[in-house]
């Protein structure tokens, strides 16, 4: 959420926001309900200062002229009912407008419509070159008995999959491993809930905006997470934190499902896009300050990048464009790695900075350091947040097995992986 004042002073800075990545929001309707609910706070204040007086005064008359303040009184209440009452209406109103402000975008932010517009920034890793015409994952997990998509979509509709023996053993191995990765490195790790509450889901910026993608447990009014990020940046929700604690880095392994609606016909083969899927994810709480956002979100992509250069798998970083931005993103990086079958870059990681826009909302801040008060009280401010994949799986498979692949159909195990594989070795072959 923006903080309201901002918005005052400077209406056509968000108006271009919207803009830029493609909200419907009417700044204007939105700063003439603040104008309307600030009269009308205003004159509930001045009815509660005159109740005030009355009812002081009302003990010292008698007869009619203590009558006619009993009325004046009584008067006083039906406005500030009626007034109330508005209030309620307008203040519904304005919040939700107010959800519907997006964030604006940083200064180097490329201007675009959607991913097919996003700036590479780079390319790491060398691309395969096959001396044998290699399989796809799909061919080479039932030539291996590895995947089965067929009986996952037989219980439980398209999108589904089972992963099998070996399968489900390298799938284990690499999200074990980027946790550990991720825990030496200092992040703590949680076990998390994949339940959320409506205020979590808005807290965080999924609400509104992402109900469609989401799986709703209507009897319980709850949703299930398409990522770890809501539980992990929401677990402070509603604290006052230490200045002195921060940073705050977590690592959470955890299983994320979307429901990919608006997706029908589109990344239908393969593990590509499915609707439940594990990941490790790292989210970062800090100061309310640009410099050490700017230093964070180069660090979670750092972090994503080393476990992919020791996974060996070729891939490219994006500057994501203001049309492919969320509400709340200010900035976002996407990894891409190289997939043989689809013979492009795609989409495996994103790492992401809010600033104070999810703080805002879930009300996470901070008490400055003691070290920074010279001469005054010490300040409470909003926390910045960043988030950004570690690996996810069994899309991280796609890009592992087809790269991974020998002539004879074996798939070789990335250094890394073997200490996680049972038993030890080096090759994936058919039983």
């Amino acid at each position: 959420m923006i903080d309201i004042k901002e918005i005052r002073e400077n209406p056509q800075k968000f108006e271009k926001a919207a803009k830029d990545k493609h909200f419907n929001v009417k700044i204007d309707d939105l700063l003439k309900l603040d104008k309307a609910l600030k009269r009308l706070k205003q004159q509930l204040q001045v009815v509660a200062t005159n109740k005030n007086q009355i009812g002081k005064e009302i003990p010292k008359l008698s007869g009619d002229e203590k009558q006619a303040k009993l009325e004046l009184l009584a008067s006083w209440k039906m406005d500030e009912a009626a007034w109330n009452k508005d209030v309620k209406r307008d203040q519904s109103k304005f919040d939700k407008l107010m959800l519907q402000v997006p964030q604006p975008a940083d200064e180097d932010v490329p201007l675009g419509k959607d991913d097919t517009e996003n700036v590479e920034i780079r390319k790491e890793g060398k691309i395969r070159k096959f001396d044998f015409e290699p399989k796809d994952h799909v061919q080479l997990g039932l030539a291996l008995d590895i995947i089965d998509i067929e009986r996952g979509v037989k219980l439980a509709g398209t999108r589904n999959y089972f992963l099998k023996g070996d399968g489900a053993l390298l799938h284990q191995a690499v999200l074990q491993f980027a946790m550990d990765y991720m825990v030496q490195k200092g992040y703590t790790p949680l076990s998390v809930p994949l339940l959320a509450r409506d205020d979590v889901m808005q807290g965080t910026g999924w609400f509104p905006g992402a109900e469609d993608q989401t799986y709703r447990m209507e009897r319980d009014d709850l949703s299930l997470v398409g990522t770890s990020e809501v539980p992990l940046t929401a677990y402070h929700m509603g604290e006052i934190l230490k200045g002195e604690e921060l940073p705050l880095k977590y690592v959470a392994l955890s299983s994320c499902f979307r429901r990919e609606a608006g997706a029908a016909g589109k990344d239908t083969y393969g593990l590509y896009r499915i609707h439940q899927f594990d990941k490790v994810e790292q989210v970062v709480i800090c100061e309310n300050s640009i410099e050490q956002s700017r230093k964070f979100h180069e660090e979670i992509l750092a972090n994503a990048e080393a476990v992919m250069q020791a996974l060996e798998l070729p891939y490219r970083v994006a500057n994501v464009c203001t049309g492919d931005l969320g509400r709340g993103q200010a900035k976002k990086f996407d990894i891409e790695a190289w997939m043989p079958s689809r013979n492009n870059y795609c989409e495996t990681h994103s790492a992401s900075k809010f600033y104070d826009f999810q703080a805002r909302r879930l009300n996470l801040r901070y008490r400055e350091k003691k070290s920074r008060i010279k001469n005054r009280e010490s300040r409470i401010n909003f926390c910045h947040t960043l988030n950004n994949t570690v690996i996810a799986s069994p899309r991280i498979l796609i890009p592992i097995l087809e790269l991974y692949q020998n002539a004879d159909g074996s798939i070789t195990i990335p250094k890394v992986l073997r200490k996680y594989i049972c038993p030890v070795r080096d090759r994936i072959t058919k039983k």
